[in-house]
């Protein structure tokens, strides 16, 4: 009961836009958006043999990270060779099985558009969202889409323009009847929102990034609440700032210098942010929104760290702890209050999915698709590391004694007390 209490209040806060029940991930980092599960018999262990429930081959190329409502699991792909014809689908399969329910094509894009993209990235990497009746699907510049549960496209929406930097990357969140995303491109970046009902664009404001070099990133916005008040939170280079987000006005703004390319979703506990500050000396920022208008830089950051900040993976806050993974592989947990370090430890491989807690135990998802395992503690402890044999850039998707993890070709079930097939 405690769980279905817990989201439903975070339902609430987000104005009721996402049906969230206790076994549902609806989003990039889940219910929170931030990669906290309250799942209960996780497995810890597996391997292409060991409890695995089923193991899907999905069509196309896409690194978005699977979403999962009412025992369905959606996520979205590109089909066609790198010279065109492309074309973008959304997918549904059952989650039971793992049998492909509808794949519906959403978009074909502009074949020269479509070649504007990093080797490592996709032109399906942002994640979905899921409601209660309809599936949002984003493809950064390649436009936006929303589907009713059965695959037939409600809106399409193409009218967003911007010159993108490796691709697409950031996912939107869903504010109420507003869908937030950033389009921080080669030039002149912005945030954009559109009326999730029908598409139509509701705002774009600018981002005051002029004294930066570089201006593209991919980060992934996060709604909170502050003092009653909602805001979205959105990293860019140079700065991160909160915007109104039924207006798209800035409330305020903490700069960062020249880090770009930011990726990482924010974090919120404790009444801090934490950010990371992006490529090429990436640092972890905790920064107090409460009280904050205009320019905070000065009076708002509580602290920084320098070491070991990821550029890629988003991070977590466990209890008083964050927990953050390096691109490079160097994991950290420092106290969330006051950044000192309580440990760093090397993995293996290098990382770019974002991690995930469930039962006191962390989840990262190595490059090569190795899944690690640590306790959520001060002091580093590695329970298991599972070889799925198979490359990997998307997170997780939690559910009782389920794991649904992504990778370049398939989508695994992972199951506790199951075999492999």
């Amino acid at each position: 009961m405690l769980r279905e209490i817990s989201l439903l209040c975070l339902t609430l806060v987000l104005g009721g836009s996402i049906a969230v029940a206790a076994d549902d991930w609806p989003q990039f980092r889940g219910p929170t958006g931030q990669g906290i599960s309250d799942a209960t018999g996780v497995p810890a262990e597996w391997s292409p043999t060991r409890n695995v429930a089923w193991k899907t081959e999905i069509p196309g190329r896409g690194w978005s990270s699977p979403v999962l409502s009412a025992g369905k699991l959606y996520l979205t792909t590109s089909v066609g060779a790198k010279r065109g014809p492309i074309t973008l689908h959304a997918l549904c399969l059952d989650a039971s099985d793992g049998k492909i329910v509808w794949d519906a094509e959403v978009f074909q894009p502009d074949d020269a558009l479509a070649a504007q993209m990093h080797g490592k990235n996709s032109l399906a990497s942002p994640t979905p969202i899921v409601t209660a009746d309809r599936v949002y699907v984003h493809f950064g510049h390649l436009g936006t889409a929303a589907l009713d549960l059965s695959g037939k496209i409600i809106w399409r929406q193409t009218g967003i323009k911007y010159q993108p930097v490796h691709g697409n990357g950031g996912s939107p969140v869903l504010v109420g009847d507003t869908l937030i995303f950033t389009c921080d491109g080669k030039t002149a970046p912005f945030v954009a929102a559109l009326d999730a009902r029908t598409g139509s664009i509701k705002w774009k404001t600018p981002r005051d990034n002029l004294g930066v070099k570089k201006h593209f990133s991919f980060c992934t916005p996060l709604a909170i609440v502050v003092d009653g008040i909602s805001q979205v939170i959105t990293p860019g280079s140079g700065f991160v700032a909160a915007y109104d987000p039924y207006t798209g006005r800035e409330i305020w703004q903490a700069r960062y210098g020249e880090g770009y390319s930011v990726v990482p979703r924010p974090v919120y506990s404790h009444g801090l942010l934490f950010i990371s500050s992006g490529f090429d000396s990436p640092v972890v920022y905790a920064v107090n929104p409460t009280g904050a208008i205009g320019d905070v830089t000065d009076s708002h950051v509580i602290w920084t760290h320098r070491k070991g900040g990821p550029c890629t993976p988003s991070m977590l806050a466990v209890g008083d702890e964050l927990y953050f993974v390096s691109d490079m592989g160097i994991a950290t947990c420092v106290d969330a209050k006051t950044g000192a370090v309580h440990w760093t430890h090397r993995l293996n491989g290098t990382f770019s999915a974002s991690p995930v807690f469930a039962e006191g135990r962390i989840y990262l998802q190595s490059e090569a698709g190795v899944g690690i395992v640590i306790r959520a503690d001060k002091v580093f402890e590695q329970l298991a590391e599972n070889d799925l044999g198979e490359r990997s850039l998307a997170s997780y998707a939690v559910a009782d004694n389920t794991l649904f993890i992504r990778t370049e070709h398939h989508l695994w079930k992972i199951q506790s007390g199951t075999t492999g097939r």
